[in-house]
């Protein structure tokens, strides 16, 4: 059955896309509503971890020391919504952290940095123990120690006598601080602490759980080690969730999600009757380089603008900026049908009437419907300058390439490999605009192949850049299915980026499991990348 001539009108599909692009990206950005807030009126969480680096302050320079004014600022915002602050070192400044909390009515739970460096250890030791003697009323324990068996930085037996010292010179409760099972495997540093901390989260677990079953896990791994450790208070030192990051199996960070999971956590540590530490007041964007996206947004408050991101028992959305997304992309398919209609009047005055725009339609809709989501990544994604160079060179494809392709679409340009670029002779045969789209599918290929080649060598913490890249992927490969084909040249090079990147989504696939929709939504997009180098192949014979 043939479709009416109206609705492959050019207008009509430019609305349609424009309809279909402002109705996604209306349903993305709804708010989710919370559960009714666990707290009380006027009641506040028992703790929160806080530290104090933003911008491009580091826990890595040694030299770095925070103003007071800049700590002060922080527990000014933390104040209202907590009791206590939990911090990691005396170091960097922090060692006013306590005088400057007792001016907010906060207590603190005083983290001691230990490492392998013993000379190190000995001064945040006597740094700490100086500050609990004079801050008695203002902190409520120290913490000898965090993960430091995780990391494998001393043994069980060292770090036992290094508490045990601690806990002779100071008036305060000692306790130190490590993920769960770590707690599990060295249960004699039970008798060294009054307390036992530990770590328990969800989302970063070997086997990781959604959002909705956090709490629950919760629950199970603290009655698990209340019933290995009798007679002890247990503490949850770390629990949270990310607001931004990869999708590990089905743990997806969120800002809906991280609202829903201190909720539930919260509610079900007031019904339990024990209590937590939230990791953490605020994003620490120098994280991204040890945990990737994920790691720099467990904040209560966004690292940038210091903005709280949710309100208890209220509403949030994932997508807060989705209407002018949602105009970006309906702008950028605008573009799009421009450059086809522009490219068809190249061609004579009643060309763009006889012209197939469903391709050009095509185009438009995913270049449009997915520039809004990269441009928003940005932000979020990058720390260092090879991240931000990446990220900037993703969305300047992701800008080109949909209207270059819908020009070529409209031209019927054939659809040439790398030869278009490489050879001489290829290069005296093709038009211009042949040779731009090979230049953007060259391009496009290797900087699929570098993200692909990292998310199966080194996946843990490397994000999907789907959104970026489904774009000028499906504009290349709806030229290469509609278009024909160029010259038949030699094809080693296309077939070889074929197998790379076919390989790769197999791996990668495999490694994700097969509830990560954004590994499967990668993996397509590099499925689709192959087979658009393998529809340019093809055996030379001039």
């Amino acid at each position: 059955m043939s479709v009416p001539a109206i609705l492959r009108h050019p207008v009509v599909l430019l609305a349609a896309v424009a309809v279909v692009i402002g109705l996604i990206w209306y349903a993305l950005g709804q708010p989710i509503k919370l559960p009714r807030s666990p707290l009380a009126q006027n009641e506040k969480l028992h703790c929160v971890s806080y530290s104090p680096f933003r911008g491009g302050q580091s826990a890595f320079d040694a030299s770095l020391v925070i103003p007071a004014a800049q700590i002060e600022a922080d527990l000014a915002l933390l104040a209202p919504l907590t009791s206590c602050v939990r911090t990691y070192g005396i170091g960097m400044g922090l060692a006013r952290v306590p005088e400057i909390a007792r001016k907010y009515g906060l207590t603190v739970l005083q983290g001691i940095a230990l490492g392998r460096d013993a000379g190190r250890n000995r001064v945040e030791i006597e740094g700490a123990v100086a500050v609990a003697r004079a801050q008695r009323e203002t902190i409520r324990a120290l913490v000898v120690g965090n993960e430091v068996l995780s990391r494998g930085d001393m043994s069980a037996t060292d770090l036992g006598n290094i508490i045990r010292g601690v806990r002779e010179q100071v008036p305060v409760p000692v306790t130190y601080a490590d993920v769960w099972d770590a707690w599990l495997k060295a249960g004699e540093l039970a008798d060294a602490v009054n307390f036992v901390t530990i770590h328990v989260l969800p989302y970063r677990d070997d086997f990781p759980v959604a959002a909705a079953d956090a709490a629950r896990r919760v629950i199970e791994i603290r009655s698990r080690v209340a019933a290995s450790f009798p007679g002890k208070e247990i503490l949850i030192g770390e629990v949270g969730w990310p607001s931004a990051g990869r999708l590990r199996e089905i743990a997806l960070p969120s800002p809906a999600n991280q609202a829903r999971v201190l909720h539930d956590v919260v509610a079900a540590a007031k019904a339990g009757k024990f209590q937590i530490n939230i990791l953490e007041g605020f994003d620490q964007p120098w994280k991204r380089t040890l945990e990737g996206t994920a790691g720099a947004h467990w904040g209560l408050f966004d690292g940038d603008t210091r903005a709280l991101k949710f309100r208890w028992g209220g509403a949030v959305s994932n997508h807060p900026y989705w209407f002018f997304q949602a105009l970006i992309g309906i702008l950028f398919a605008l573009v799009t049908f421009a450059a086809g209609f522009l490219a068809a009047r190249s061609l004579g005055p009643d060309e763009p009437a006889r012209i197939d725009w469903p391709p050009v339609a095509g185009i438009a809709l995913t270049g449009g419907l997915f520039l809004g989501w990269a441009i928003a990544n940005v932000s979020l994604e990058n720390y260092t300058i090879i991240d931000w160079f990446q990220s900037i060179f993703l969305i300047t494809l992701a800008l080109v390439t949909p209207p270059i392709a819908a020009a070529a679409a409209v031209r019927r340009t054939p659809f040439e490999g790398f030869v278009a670029l490489f050879d001489p002779l290829a290069r005296r045969l093709t038009v211009p605009l042949a040779r731009a789209v090979s230049l953007l599918f060259v391009l496009m290929v290797i900087a699929a192949i570098r993200i692909a080649l990292g998310l199966v060598f080194e996946p843990r913490y490397h994000d999907f850049p789907f959104a970026a890249l489904s774009g000028p992927v499906a504009a290349l490969a709806l030229i290469a299915r509609y278009n024909p084909r160029g010259s038949r040249w030699e094809s080693a090079a296309e077939i070889s980026a074929a197998v790379i990147l076919f390989g790769a989504a197999l791996i990668i696939l495999f490694n994700e499991g097969v509830w990560n929709w954004q590994a499967q939504w990668f993996a397509a997009v590099l499925l689709a990348l192959a087979w658009t180098c393998l529809r340019a192949r093809g055996v030379r014979n001039p």
